[in-house]
């Protein structure tokens, strides 16, 4: 029977291969030998100093390696690991090391742009319930910044470098994931051992992923977010490939590290693939980035059809749409590899998970039946399968409301067509009502991206007298473009029925986004 801990991933690597290199960053290697034995002495380290099984330890850490070795080194300890996005202030950070009962916060130090140690250790002081805080310092041999506070190389020291005996269950709580919180206070997705061990190796099936001919992997997406632990650093080391690092995505620097690593799965979201695609100049050769490039995935947002075709012209690699949420480990469904696409399609479910649409209003399936267009109408997606959380933490109603018999309804709409292959429509809370007529952005945004003028593109809904709402949109117009707000506002006239194209469009330098490169639609108005 396989090891049920999804620490297992990195133990098992570092076995078969223990001098292969696990990762890079700058010019500094890991192999996976000594990842694990670093992890070894966090592990250590959490429980001597009173950690237990089941308890749950937060961490605050850009991409750089001390990520993964503390995230691994909190799972043999047995331990959940509960990842926090480096942007929260202290009150926030005291939330959530609150709601989670977290008994220790290993916290990056301050960055030149991010008072992440700072900021981590206010959170920590007014939570009487967290008792340990260490500081994660880039030099190992520095100090914490913070007055009485160790550094976690310096705890680490002297402590042993075997793996730990505690007792792991499949079902034990690996990882705590918060969800984003746009309604309400953020909650934490609870996801077993088996939930993010089994969305890892799901990699064989989905990309290819071998562990004879391992794959280098550049991680530009937040090791803190879903998409980058499951599908970068759990994906990876499941098939002892080596992960490059760029804590901070700038597409000329991912564009140098792919060429000079030899990087073959590349993972982001849409907009990162954009500023790929702006960062090469017409006539810049790609032949050679194209050479190893062997994967490509996108997810956390649909992918305009133009990134779509652009990459595929510049890389000769079909992006792979994939589909999922914190609460499900992330990935649900996904595009088939070597297959021709789908332009805006998602996929199919990922092996043992399946999806279905329900009305919006109740747990029945939508007819199944195909409409002209070769696709069924309009339902909310519905996800089951080894992938599903156990819940949210400490929240059984929240929990009740959306899961159901094993089945996890997403508050994302979708279609599916003949064969099978799904297609997000929207966000249903972003969806737009003008005059009684459903509007999905998402579509709007489509066709405005065709623009040869606009580079980025984002849709909302505003109040209106008369409409209920009318559509805004807010764009990024491409180096030396002319259009103005009125001529786009004439252009998509001709370009879509009269309920649907925006009367308003607003023209900006650039649009706010998350931490993982998502358009924070909220932000806009």
């Amino acid at each position: 029977m396989p090891n049920p801990s999804l620490a297992s991933l990195l133990t098992d690597s570092a076995a078969r291969h223990p001098d292969r290199t696990a990762i890079v960053l700058g010019g500094s290697r890991m192999t996976y030998a000594e990842v694990d034995a670093a992890s070894n002495q966090v592990a250590h380290l959490l429980i001597e100093r009173g950690v237990q099984r089941g308890d749950k330890v937060a961490l605050s850490c850009v991409n750089v390696p001390w990520f993964t070795v503390a995230y691994f080194g909190i799972l043999k300890a047995g331990a959940a690991v509960v990842p926090l996005n480096v942007l929260l202030k202290g009150r926030e950070i005291a939330y959530h090391l609150g709601d989670c009962d977290a008994k220790a916060y290993l916290c990056f130090q301050d960055t030149p742009d991010l008072a992440i140690g700072t900021q981590g250790h206010a959170g920590f002081a007014d939570t009487a319930s967290c008792d340990h805080f260490f500081v994660i310092t880039g030099d190992p041999s520095a100090e914490s910044g913070i007055e009485g506070v160790e550094t976690l190389a310096a705890a680490m020291q002297g402590r042993s470098t075997e793996v730990p005996e505690v007792e792991i269950a499949a079902d034990d709580t690996a990882v705590i994931l918060y969800t984003s919180g746009t309604t309400g206070q953020p909650k934490g997705a609870e996801l077993r051992h088996r939930n993010m061990r089994d969305n890892a190796l799901a990699g064989a099936q989905l990309f290819g992923a071998d562990a004879a001919d391992p794959d280098t992997y550049l991680c530009v997406l937040p090791l803190f977010h879903s998409f980058g632990q499951t599908v970068i650093q759990n994906g990876a080391f499941a098939f002892g490939g080596t992960i490059v690092m760029l804590p901070r995505f700038e597409a000329e620097a991912a564009l140098q590290l792919m060429l000079a690593e030899k990087v073959s799965f590349f993972a982001g979201v849409p907009t990162m693939y954009w500023g790929l695609l702006t960062a090469i100049e017409a006539p810049t050769d790609t032949s050679d980035l194209a050479a190893n490039l062997r994967v490509a995935v996108s997810g956390g947002a649909a992918l305009p059809v133009e990134i779509h075709k652009q990459f595929h012209d510049r890389f000769d690699v079909t992006i792979l749409e994939g589909y999922g949420l914190s609460e499900t480990s992330p990935v649900a469904s996904f595009s088939a590899l070597g297959e021709a696409p789908r332009v805006g399609s998602i996929g199919t479910p990922i092996p043992g998970v399946e999806m279905q649409l329900l009305e919006p209003d109740s747990w029945n399936p939508i007819p199944s039946t195909v409409e002209e267009d070769g696709k069924t109408a309009v339902g909310e997606i519905a996800i089951k399968g080894h992938n599903v959380m156990k819940g949210y933490y400490n929240r059984p109603e929240a929990t009740d409301e959306v899961v159901r018999d094993g089945w996890f309804r997403t508050g994302d709409l979708g279609r599916r067509d003949a064969d099978g292959w799904y297609f997000i429509v929207d966000r249903s809370k972003d969806m737009i009502i003008r005059g009684g007529f459903n509007v999905y952005p998402r579509e709007i945004e489509e066709v405005l991206i065709t623009h040869p003028e606009v580079s980025l593109a984002a849709v909302i809904g505003v109040p209106h007298d008369r409409h209920g709402e009318e559509i805004k949109a807010h764009v990024v117009l491409t180096p030396e473009a002319q259009s103005t707000p009125e001529e786009l506002v004439a252009w998509c006239q001709q370009q879509m029925a009269a309920y649907k194209y925006p009367r308003i469009v607003e023209i900006a330098p650039s649009l706010p986004m998350t931490a993982t490169g998502k358009i924070l639609k909220r932000e806009l108005a």
